[in-house]
This record gives structure tokens, C-alpha cells and sequence, in this order.
């Protein structure tokens, strides 16, 4: 029961220093106004992981495609790694490090908004998307832990959380996630229901 309540603890006091974080909290605020601004000018929003950051990618690219609060249109909002066919034969035939770069650059276009998930911010596969990205005039922005690891200098915008405990790390991720979902439908759909 106490190692219950102790990681209980943990969660809630990652969670408050991410409330008192004013950077953090206006970081996640441009993240909505950039996104609003991209989905109106007709781009898509793409998410990546790994593991459970890759859960929280698909689970956030559904709340965008299907719906969240409000009944309304789907956004064009997708997880890169959902193509099981796709995503084992370039790990195959090339490496797994490349399975999100060839797909930005496949399918992503300028002004997109390319979101990716890690908690260390230096999975290479990641990194590797967020350098394509970089390159062709997209969006990125970046879930990370406390450091920002490799991607915060390949982020338009850093949500780091501050912690370097992963499940601390990716329970606050889906929070701000959750947030970013409504305020960009709020927007969108203002007087919509």
C-alpha cells in the first residue's frame, strides 16, 4: 500500500512542476496556435515513438482522427508507426533508425506538424525524422524528458517534461497531449456541437 502512494506521489509532483513551469506551459500554448494554423491552411499532423511513447502517439493521432470532445469532422492526424507491413520491412531491409525519415520524407509535406515522442529525446529513429523534417519545412515538436536529449536542438518546440523517471515522463506526456487535443478542437470548432 505505502509503494502505492509513493508512486502516486511521484506522478502528482512531476505533475505539479510541470503546472509551475510558465516556459513549459506557453511552449504546449505556440504548440496549439502553430497546429490550429497548419490544420487551417489544409496540412496534417503526424505523431512517433517507441514502446509506450508509441502507444501515446497513436492514442493522440486518434483523438485528432476520431474525435475528442466535440462531434465534428476527423482532423488529418496519423501515427507513422501503424503500417505493421511498412514499418518491418524497411527495419528489415535498411534499419530501424530510418523507418520514420523515409516516411516523412515520403509522405509529409511543408507545413505539416510532425510530433515525436520520447522520453530520453535521443531515439535515433526519432532524431533521424526530426532531421527530414527539419529539412523540408516542417513543424516539429518534440515530447521529451527533463534534457530534451538530441531532439532539442531539432525542436521547434520542446515539451520536456522535468523529470528523467519514463513512466513520470510519459504519464505527464499524455496529460499535455490530452490538453494539446482540446484546445486545438476548441479552436477549430468553436461553437461546433
Amino acid at each position: 500500500m505505502e509503494k502505492i502512494k509513493k508512486i502516486i506521489e511521484a506522478s502528482i509532483e512531476t505533475k505539479k512542476q510541470v503546472l509551475e513551469s510558465e516556459e513549459l506551459l506557453q511552449t504546449l500554448s505556440s504548440v496549439v496556435d502553430a497546429t490550429v494554423k497548419a490544420l487551417e491552411a489544409g496540412n496534417r499532423i503526424y505523431f512517433c515513438g517507441n514502446g509506450g511513447s508509441a502507444a501515446d502517439a497513436q492514442h493522440l493521432a486518434a483523438e485528432f482522427s476520431g474525435r475528442f470532445y466535440t462531434d465534428r469532422r476527423a482532423l488529418p492526424a496519423e501515427a507513422l508507426h501503424c503500417n505493421t507491413s511498412y514499418l518491418t520491412a524497411v527495419a528489415n531491409d535498411y534499419s530501424y533508425d530510418v523507418v520514420y525519415s523515409r516516411l516523412v520524407d515520403g509522405i509529409c509535406n511543408k507545413g505539416d506538424v510532425l510530433i515525436g515522442l520520447s522520453t530520453s529525446g535521443n531515439s535515433a529513429n526519432i532524431v533521424k525524422a526530426f532531421e527530414s523534417a527539419r529539412a523540408k519545412g516542417i513543424v516539429t515538436v518534440g515530447f521529451t524528458g527533463m534534457t530534451g536529449g538530441v531532439m532539442k536542438g531539432l525542436s521547434d518546440y520542446l515539451i520536456n517534461i522535468p523529470s528523467a523517471d519514463t513512466p513520470r515522463i510519459q504519464e505527464s506526456h499524455i496529460l499535455l497531449g490530452h490538453i494539446f487535443c482540446q484546445l486545438v478542437e476548441e479552436a477549430i470548432f468553436a461553437g461546433s456541437n
